[in-house]
């Protein structure tokens, strides 16, 4: 039975492509409420679930267990690299990974066999802003043990030159 469209229906949709990345339900509905949205809870979990089941959002279980979404573009099956701090997501392709998921189904005498493959990890830029605040640090603790004018030289610098 397909699902008439709604003005609350349509205002998830629109927040949900203006999201960067994946984002909770909660997250969205928070997002939609400081836009001066009535939309409840209850309608954005529907709304999430309806447009996940259609395909035209991704659904995945982020590491701690809550569903996230992300509205995608893509048609079929596909995977994320998903960045743990900022929320950045990369479609990615995996055709290793859809050879494993069948031979290993076949193995065990399996068939019709799906699967879900999503990876977890830090983007490029959160690495690197990460890293930023221990190689200062590391820099200062170095040149305190070299003594205390060197340390004070070395917090004193520029972060262009610390880094």
């Amino acid at each position: 039975m397909a699902q008439r469209n709604t003005w609350q229906r349509d205002r998830v949709r629109e927040a949900l492509g203006d999201a960067a990345g994946f984002v909770s339900a909660q997250d969205l509905h928070a997002t939609l409420r400081q836009g001066g949205s009535g939309i409840g809870l209850a309608t954005v979990y529907r709304t999430l679930a309806t447009l996940a089941a259609s395909g035209e959002a991704d659904q995945l279980q982020s590491p701690e267990g809550e569903a996230i979404y992300r509205a995608c573009s893509s048609t079929g099956h596909h995977h994320h690299l998903i960045c743990r701090s900022c929320g950045r997501a990369v479609e990615i392709e995996a055709r290793e990974v859809e050879a494993w998921a069948q031979r290993t189904a076949a193995a065990h005498g399996f068939t019709q066999a799906e699967h879900v493959v999503d990876i977890f990890g830090l983007c490029e830029t959160c690495t690197a802003a990460q890293a930023a605040p221990a190689t200062t640090a590391a820099a200062v603790t170095a040149a305190a043990a070299a003594g205390p004018q060197a340390a004070a030289a070395t917090a004193a610098a520029p972060a262009e030159i610390r880094d």
